[in-house]
């Protein structure tokens, strides 16, 4: 079985760059095949383009009749490009995306005629089996029906020989049944609360956007070298190996010179996402051996999201043009950083405003402060259903591994920041004299634009941290939809900016106050109440885990525990008022998330087991027998000698066969869990029995078979070790 192993490292070993030629500048290329307003309005009457256009800009319903023309423009246009299947691209509650092609042609009953045929009903809706999906009880097996309807906002793009249309995902009974229609309720929701608000300062204003630049975190690996390896395979991570000498301690990948290989693979990407719409910008080595980063220029949420599920699957197909596996898991490799998705938030007024970027006048400037410390208090209010929104079972190995934000969440400002609020929280209650007024405006809120570019630091172990322009929310996952935590971020500050209006109206109708001293007393009020949730040091210390816990704040560890929130009265009732989702919705999610976590651990824990019984524990003993022979050897030159002689010999023996007992053993006991585990009916149960039963197994059994790894020779070892995997270029 060695021999797999070798062949693999001398067939990484052996490659060469693919041979790649950009074809023209990114200026040029950028959203060729996408269905956008320039394709549009060279394939769409103009009555169908206003269609489309007042659909992505307000809203506004299209027409049946109007979808046909829709339709017969984009298939031209499609087919003019090579095409010859369309599908309708949507995201279920798997966590990826979903499709099922189908061919423009047809022909006519008696099998004549053939014709390229795409038309509205083609466009607006299709029916995928809902059955075969996770639903989380939303509906029975043998009731299979579902829709997938057409999102306009998002546009159609071209992906190979396919016309790929992005839709929504709704059961029979109009349950939503995937990540996107949540999202869209949530933007649209922000959308209303935000222009209300942004109305005190600006009456032009008429939309707000929600936006979001994700930086997606990943490992290449050899395409040969990680299939060597069955548990990277099977569960995007290693369970087993140990740590190689040199890991990351020299700090020399980070933002290092590019490997060749990895570079001319990143280029071939990026020529994809130029051509798919996808604004990439940004590549650089990651801290640990063979782990990188793309960032985009920030898009309006619906549609950043989209282009992440998009993104992450093209990685994948180019990864194979150059024999590379992409490793979105947050924690491949013990010892060395795991990945995440920094989810980088804020908002935009149709005027062209960031609602999160500071400016140069106090009007301005108040405005900023309302949605920044609205967002702060959001996040204060609602913090626990924050963390259940980046629960997953690979994200659990990340969270307060001292390489990633910790799990309690916390909001970093800044110290400088944190001053500016200080001084806001002493302002007088009630209306301000014409003095507190002008010293207010011109020394405090006058001056914010000088603290941002000057003074406000980063703190790379909040998980929710103020960066200039817009929050960071940097516990996501690298593996994670965005829709899941941007669908969570944009409720809790819509429903948190209804209540400031509602507040702010009440004081100017019942106290008479102008609107900025009415502005101002809530602002107050709210800071003195979101104190516990501002935090500016060390995330990874013990001592801010002792404060936290001071504090009221949630610190949970693991993902059947953080979920929990996910289904409280409070998030039922939040979600309900918003009309983001209703109750079977939210449980449904929750049943689901919980079933993958149990499923997932189910799959790591079985895994762990046949490579220890079935490649561990053979080659060790394969190694102990050779071991033994010398022994005999030994025996038969030296006599009774031997014992002295074979001492280093015998010993490894015996600690060998102590780590097989070891391993044996607790490899079964581990499946005797799982068996009860297996056992329970109850969602939460089940989960938490794979959590606190089954997998504290995992640590057990790899310490035994990486201590086998270091005893074992090399050169009889079966699995590709951490120096191959994280070292080769």
């Amino acid at each position: 079985m060695s021999t797999i192993r070798f062949q693999a490292l001398r067939e990484a070993s052996n490659r060469k760059a693919v041979h790649f030629e950009e074809t023209d500048r990114k200026s040029s290329i950028f959203g060729s095949n996408v269905f956008n307003e320039k394709a549009m309005k060279q394939y769409l009457t103009s009555d169908a383009f206003k269609a489309v256009r007042g659909a992505i800009q307000h809203g506004t319903k299209i027409d049946r009749k109007l979808a046909d023309y829709i339709a017969m423009g984009m298939k031209e246009w499609a087919l003019s490009k090579g095409v010859t299947h369309y599908t309708h691209w949507f995201q279920p509650l798997t966590g990826t995306t979903a499709e099922k092609h189908d061919a423009f042609f047809e022909t006519s009953y008696d099998g004549s005629d053939p014709v390229e045929k795409f038309g509205g009903a083609q466009l607006v809706q299709q029916e995928p089996d809902a059955s075969s999906f996770p639903n989380g009880g939303i509906r029975n097996t043998f009731e299979a029906r579902g829709y997938t309807a057409w999102d306009p906002t998002s546009p159609a793009f071209i992906y190979g020989t396919t016309l790929c249309i992005p839709t929504v995902f709704i059961s029979y009974t109009g349950e939503a049944l995937d990540n996107k229609i949540p999202l869209l309720r949530a933007l649209a929701v922000m959308d209303e609360a935000a222009t209300e608000v942004c109305r005190y300062f600006d009456k032009n204003v008429k939309k707000v956007t929600a936006t979001l630049g994700w930086e997606q975190e990943y490992f290449l690996v050899d395409k040969a070298l990680a299939h060597s390896r069955p548990d990277l395979m099977m569960t995007g991570r290693t369970l087993l190996g140990h740590t190689s000498a040199k890991g990351q301690q020299l700090d020399d990948h980070y933002f290092g010179s590019i490997p060749t290989r990895a570079l001319t693979y990143m280029r071939d990407l990026e020529q994809e996402c130029m051509l798919l719409g996808i604004p990439v910008k940004t590549r650089h080595n990651e801290v640990a051996p063979n782990q990188f980063e793309l960032a985009p220029i920030f898009e309006e949420t619906n549609l950043a999201v989209d282009h992440n599920c998009l993104l992450m699957d093209v990685m994948q197909k180019v990864a194979e043009r150059h024999d590379f596996i992409v490793l979105f898991h947050e924690k491949p490799f013990k010892g060395v950083n795991g990945s995440g998705k920094h989810n980088n938030w804020s908002l935009a007024t149709d005027t062209g405003v960031n609602l999160l970027s500071p400016s140069k006048t106090p009007m301005s400037n108040l405005q900023f402060l309302t949605f920044f410390i609205n967002t702060i208090k959001a996040v204060n209010d609602y913090e626990e259903l924050l963390r259940a929104s980046i629960a997953t079972a690979s994200n659990d190995h990340r969270l307060g591994a001292n390489e990633a934000p910790p799990a309690i969440i916390s909001v970093f400002i800044g110290e400088q920041l944190t001053k500016v609020l200080a001084e806001l929280e002493s302002v007088t209650t009630g209306k301000l004299s014409p003095e507190e007024k002008t010293d207010l405006k011109l020394n405090v809120v006058g001056k914010i634009p000088e603290v941002i570019l000057d003074n406000t630091d980063r703190n790379r172990t909040s998980p929710f941290a103020f960066t200039g322009n817009k929050f960071e929310f940097r516990a996501v996952g690298s593996s994670a939809n965005c829709s899941n935590s941007m669908t969570i971020l944009n409720t809790i500050v819509a429903k948190q900016l209804r209540d400031f209006k509602v507040e702010v109206d009440a004081l100017i109708d019942s106290k008479a106050m102008k609107k900025d001293d009415a502005i101002f007393n809530v602002l107050r009020e709210y800071i003195k109440v979101s104190k516990n949730i501002l935090f500016e040091g060390d995330g990874y210390s013990e001592a801010w885990e002792k404060e936290a816990k001071k504090r009221g704040l949630s610190n949970f560890k693991t993902t059947p525990e953080a979920l929990k929130a996910r289904a409280s009265k409070r998030a039922l009732d939040l979600f309900s008022e918003l009309g983001i989702m209703n109750h079977v919705e939210v449980e449904a999610r929750y049943e689901i998330e919980l079933e993958e976590y149990a499923k997932k651990i189910q799959i790591e824990s079985r895994v762990l087991g046949d490579i220890s019984k079935n490649h561990v524990i053979p080659t060790a003993i394969r190694y102990q027998n050779t071991l033994i022979e010398n022994v005999k050897g030994l025996k038969d030159i030296f006599g009774n000698e031997f014992e002295s002689i074979a001492k280093e010999q015998i010993g490894l023996i015996k600690e060998i066969s102590q780590h097989i007992e070891e391993i044996n053993a607790k490899v079964e006991e581990m499946r005797n869990e799982r068996k009860t585990a297996n056992m329970l009916t109850d969602a939460q149960k089940t989960a938490e029995a794979y959590c606190n039963k089954v997998k504290p197994y995992f640590e057990i059994i790899r310490t035994h078979c990486d201590k086998l790894e270091l005893l074992v020779d090399n050169e009889l070892w079966t699995l590709t070790k951490y120096r191959e995997l994280l070292f080769t270029k």
